[in-house]
């Protein structure tokens, strides 16, 4: 049988920085592990845009398609912050969330243990926290019509739609309640029904979803505002909280800061089963491209990698190779290994990039 493929888009800033540090763990798996795949590496974001013009080629977007996962780095950067919205290294990103349908957007935010004094939250609250925030990814208001700056009498007026159909919102519900029976089998949906009509449609169509197909998981509603308090107030309430795309990107920007460092949390965007039963997917760290710090072996490549260890998990049905590196990245860090956003005021001397990598490498080496 072929090997299963994986495209690789290491963007700008720190992104190829990080992949390099995956692609280390990706030869790992296949010299040590006996777990093969077929890489190819393609430009997106500004890195595409100095190429091409364009944030993502067609080409590149036609070989995404074909492939059985995609890696993304970052995308973006002050050297193309005065060029036209239509082709901003981020469309590049949203164009391929969009064109593969990645409709479900998992959002972990785990605490480690040894780093549950870096959140401005108090230890308890989140020591030991693990949620995943299901964000709703192609539909809502940032792509519902009619959308932009139009004229009205003697001033501007800024509009933008929010828009869901039952189906988009049945689909995202089911993802949300099949992660959970892997879980804690505990879903809360979140949403504005207090105010919105999309809101009365999104809380009536998953409980309709839940009545019919997932019984057994236990299912809440809760206002997304409050849902926002509730996320500082006591997160460790939740395990899997679905929510539209405005909202998602709102809550889960909240989470990832429990946990300390914006340096340590990975995403899965997910779609529709392809023939061979894989999902469409994208996988890509949530910190952005940093270009502030960029090219001087500064950044923190766990995100990245734990990303990597999503793939092997969603994508590649290989939940124990996933385990393995996650308990690899927990060992890193109880050994005190650091890199410069995890340093505390403490002190002491962060470890480069590529060093952060050596420690992950050599954990996964103790695993065997």
């Amino acid at each position: 049988m072929a090997n299963p493929s994986l495209l690789i888009l290491a963007g700008d800033g720190i992104g190829p920085e990080v992949m390099a540090e995956v692609k280390r763990i990706i030869a790992w798996m296949g010299q040590k592990r006996g777990v093969h795949f077929d890489v190819s590496e393609d430009l997106v974001g500004g890195a595409a845009y100095d190429v091409h013009g364009v944030p993502l080629a067609d080409a590149t977007m036609a070989k995404a398609q074909a492939s059985d996962a995609v890696l993304l780095g970052a995308v973006g950067g002050p050297k193309y912050d005065k060029l036209d919205f239509s082709v901003k290294p981020e469309r590049g990103l949203l164009r391929l969330r969009k064109e593969m349908d990645l409709f479900s957007n998992l959002r972990p935010a785990q605490c480690f243990d040894a780093l549950a004094d870096f959140s401005s939250l108090k230890k308890e609250v989140v020591a030991g926290l693990d949620i995943v925030i299901v964000r709703e990814l192609t539909s809502g208001v940032y792509f519902g019509e009619p959308r932009g700056i139009f004229k009205e009498g003697n001033e501007r007026v800024g509009i933008n739609t929010q828009r869901y159909t039952e189906s988009e919102i049945a689909r995202v519900a089911k993802s949300a309640f099949e992660l959970a029976r892997k879980r804690s089998n505990k879903v809360c949906s979140m949403e504005k029904a207090n105010v919105m009509e999309s809101g009365i449609l999104w809380r009536e169509v998953v409980q309709e979803v839940h009545d019919r197909d997932y019984p057994d998981v236990e299912l809440s509603h809760m206002y997304a505002d409050n849902g926002a308090m509730q996320l500082v107030r006591w997160p460790k309430q939740f395990d899997v909280i679905v929510t539209d795309n405005l909202f998602g990107d709102v809550l889960s920007d909240c989470a990832a800061m429990l946990t300390g460092s914006l340096g340590m949390l990975p995403s899965a965007s997910l779609g529709a089963p392809m023939a061979n039963g894989r999902p469409k997917a994208l996988y890509e760290p949530v910190h952005g491209s940093a270009p502030d710090i960029a090219g001087q072996g500064k950044a923190n490549p766990i995100a990245c990698i734990l990303s990597f260890a999503m793939a092997l998990r969603y994508s590649f049905d290989l939940g124990d190779e996933a385990t393995r590196v996650e308990k690899a990245v927990e060992k890193v860090l109880a050994d005190g290994v650091r890199t410069a956003d995890l340093m505390g005021p403490d002190g002491g001397t962060p470890v480069t990039t590529t060093q952060m990598g050596d420690a992950v490498l050599a954990a996964l080496d103790a695993s065997l």
